[in-house]
């Protein structure tokens, strides 16, 4: 949901508007090179070559390789060989605009529940200049599945909720939206939709349905995007302001329900959960801010002096910015951004100034600045539909490197009797032990199961699980525990050796602590990338 600031509303001192395309005189460069960087590397799903980096930013490689090594630094980004990998870690930036916007976390439930009901996907989205952006997801698994993901960008005319937020557009707005439309008639801006077909609609076509869903509060998609996709939203209003929040959307595929069928069978439903929405935000309490960011000035100015030229202690400061966003702390001032990320004031006002010019930033009429939906354009959509064996891999690799002994990531079957093996990483020995990715085994005489039959017996600090010779002869394991948001043990990380090469207390003693270790990382991207995103554990 984009704020809009009026002509009668104060505009904060300390940020000027930039002209349309004019980079402000106090803009922090390195900011805006690193935002780019990292949109370059959303775009392409997570991952490219940092030549592909070179040649799509327009920088110099060596300007690349300063801000890759940054990002690295700071946990958004992970190189591998010559690629660059967005890290689950940069998904805090997106984290905070969805827990400032509070959206999600009050009517997450509402929509997962109607997706239920209904046996077809729902999602919530809000408005980002002409276009939509999904904040929620509620999908269902089948062959002719969605691929839309949170924090896609969509062109409102070619959605069922980007009509009723037309409703409220300002004359400058449909002007902007024609404007953009006679630029990019292909939606080439919007790489997630597929071009139009030849006979689009025009412009009046779109100012139809609007007009139309503006009469009817509600609005239809009929196979907009590609043929088969319909859909049907309805607004669902700020309590305070009666002006559109968000949108919820039901989406099904013609082989199931025609535009008709869903105004006729899903459109009741789909108000109610509406109405129980709206009653959600009306009765919610203003939220407390949780703690402020501590330390990150003296962070980024530690890693300045240990990695000398190379960390760009700019950028750094600058993301920061973002992430002193949050629940609580929708709105902050220039003075309340500085005190939470320890920042100098003039350094704060500078990366404003830039995230503004970026779109990434927006005055409000209280004299501070809240975030935009633009936020989530950085590592939030290839990452919003990650797996709990694809955020650990790279962490066993890096175990398995320092241990030089075999790791895997165990979950139970639903039977509870089995684990099945969802990620590894094999030492190379010429005697290893080698059980593939999918495998089951027989869960008490492996650690991995041990340690997940015992349930919540084994959720104290620094517990462990090891089997000597009970599964195969010869062959020694030892398993700590994966926890979720809630402390939930939903997962073990295991390391397998022979007798030979380790004993016992070897185990405990050298192996063990790498593998808290390593948990703990594990821990840490699957609880940020699960904070408004629902994380499979296979």
């Amino acid at each position: 949901m984009s704020a809009k600031t009026t002509a009668s509303a104060p505009v904060p001192a300390p940020v000027p508007t930039p002209e349309a395309g004019q980079v402000p005189a106090e803009a922090v460069s390195p900011l805006i090179r690193g935002v780019a960087v990292l949109r370059r590397l959303t775009e392409a799903g997570g991952t490219m070559s940092l030549s592909a980096l070179e040649r799509t930013t327009g920088l110099a490689r060596s300007t690349v390789d300063r801000i890759t090594a940054t990002l690295t630094r700071m946990g958004y980004v992970r190189l591998d060989g010559r690629d660059a990998i967005l890290t689950p870690h940069v998904m805090e930036l997106g984290n905070a605009y969805l827990a400032a916007l509070r959206l999600p976390a009050l009517l997450s439930t509402h929509a997962d529940r109607l997706a239920d009901e209904l046996d077809e996907s729902v999602s919530l989205a809000v408005a980002d200049r002409d276009g939509i952006r999904f904040i929620h997801q509620a999908t269902r698994r089948r062959a002719m599945s969605l691929s839309f993901r949170i924090g896609d960008l969509l062109p409102a005319e070619r959605t069922a909720p980007g009509q009723l937020f037309a409703t409220e557009w300002t004359d400058e707005e449909w002007q902007a939206w024609r404007a953009r439309r006679t630029r990019d008639p292909q939606n080439r801006d919007f790489p997630t939709v597929p071009p139009p077909p030849q006979s689009a609609w025009g412009d009046e076509d779109f100012t139809r349905r609007t007009a139309r869903a503006a009469a009817e509060n509600c609005a239809l998609d009929d196979q907009l995007i590609e043929p088969g996709l319909v859909a049907v939203s309805v607004p669902v209003r700020d309590p305070r302001t009666a002006r559109i929040a968000c949108v919820a959307n039901v989406v099904s595929h013609t082989s199931r329900h025609t535009s008709a069928d869903l105004r006729e069978a899903l459109l009741p439903r789909l108000r109610l959960a509406v109405a129980a929405m709206e009653e959600d935000l009306r009765r919610a309490p203003r939220p407390e801010p949780g703690p402020p960011l501590a330390g990150l000035a003296t962070w980024t100015g530690a890693s300045k002096q240990e990695l000398g030229r190379e960390f760009i202690e700019s950028l750094a400061r600058g993301l920061t910015v973002l992430a002193a966003f949050d629940e609580g702390r929708a709105e902050l001032t220039l003075t309340e951004v500085a005190k939470a990320t320890g920042l100098a004031r003039a350094t704060a006002r500078r990366a404003l100034i830039t995230y503004e010019h970026l779109g990434l930033v927006t005055p409000t009429p209280h004299r501070a600045f809240a975030l935009t939906p633009q936020v989530l354009s950085l590592g939030f959509p290839p990452l919003s539909r990650t797996t709990l064996p694809r955020i650990a891999t790279p962490h066993l690799t890096t175990l398995t490197d320092a241990i030089q002994e075999t790791t895997s990531l165990a979950v139970l079957t639903e039977r509870r009797d089995e684990i099945q093996y969802t990620a590894r990483a094999t030492a190379n020995h010429v005697m290893s032990v080698d059980i593939a990715v999918g495998s089951r085994l027989a869960a008490p005489s492996t650690s991995s199961g041990r340690l997940l039959l015992t349930g919540p017996t084994a959720a104290a600090s620094g517990s462990y699980a090891l089997v000597d010779e009970e599964l195969e002869q010869g062959v020694r394991a030892i398993a700590v525990p994966i926890r979720d948001r809630d402390g939930q043990v939903v997962a073990a990380l295991n390391a397998a050796t022979h007798v030979a090469r380790r004993t016992v207390e070897e185990c405990v003693h050298d192996i063990l602590p790498a593998l808290l270790s390593t948990a703990s990382h594990i821990e840490t991207d699957l609880h940020t990338a699960a904070r408004f995103t629902h994380v499979p554990l296979t």
